[in-house]
């Protein structure tokens, strides 16, 4: 079984990337995923993926902190009407560090929901992995993933490991960090269950993604928890 936690479905005309419903249902096919985690701006579109394809799709809710009241709205419709499975949080795009109060309400909704909450790691100044170690600390029984791990830099790498292996509420999910090898570090320093494959597509591809996790010197066993097994675990798949 393999299931893929990070997705996209829509348009990027900056990246020179789209990704349809059907198209990612395409790549999935190929790469034999199951499931697929997506999420989309804006949140109806990746309800019209779920509702195509509720077999195979599971969808997060993205929340832009900044929108105070309107954004604990969306949650409670995504997650209560939409049966969404979390949510996702951008601190880069919408520009907010992740441990700042505004976050907090949302926070204090995925506590109350029970639902995990996938944020985006890896970019200065907004998107840092110390700054998560914080929110970890605020919100001990949410289950926050570090989506990318600290994404390319090594710095932010080892920074991303580093403060999972501290905090248990902290999950690492893989795509677009380029070291197969910190993926094994991760599984020794974090623990083999706290670590989710995921693809970015469009941004990225399972192809290599999925390679990724198979050539990190793990066993196979270690293998299926991080490609697939983990990840329905956490989002209660």
């Amino acid at each position: 079984m393999i299931i893929d936690s990070h997705t996209h479905i829509g348009k990027f005309p900056l990246f020179n990337v789209e990704s349809s419903a059907e198209s990612l249902i395409s790549v999935m096919d190929e790469w034999k995923i199951n499931t697929s985690i997506t999420f989309s701006l804006p949140n109806r579109l990746t309800l019209e993926g779920v509702r195509k394809f509720p077999d195979r799709f599971a969808g997060l809710v993205w929340i832009n902190p900044h929108k105070g009241q309107k954004a604990i709205e969306e949650i409670d419709l995504a997650i209560t009407e939409w049966g969404f499975k979390g949510i996702k949080m951008h601190p880069l795009i919408d520009s907010y560090l992740v441990d700042q109060e505004i976050v907090f309400p949302i926070m204090d909704l995925a506590k109350k929901h029970r639902v995990p909450v996938l944020i985006h790691c890896g970019h200065p100044p907004w998107s840092l992995p110390w700054h998560f170690a914080k929110l970890a600390d605020v919100y001990p029984d949410v289950t926050i993933i570090m989506a990318h791990m600290g994404h390319g830099h090594i710095v932010y790498i080892n920074g991303a490991i580093d403060i999972a292996s501290t905090h248990e509420n902290i999950i690492l999910e893989t795509s677009g960090m380029p070291m197969h090898s910190k993926i094994k570090e991760a599984t020794e320093r974090v623990g083999v269950n706290r670590v989710i494959f995921g693809s970015d597509f469009p941004f990225g591809h399972p192809a290599f993604e999925i390679q990724k996790v198979k050539v990190s010197g793990l066993s196979r066993d270690q293998i299926d928890l991080i490609l697939g097994e983990n990840t329905k675990t956490i989002f209660k798949l």
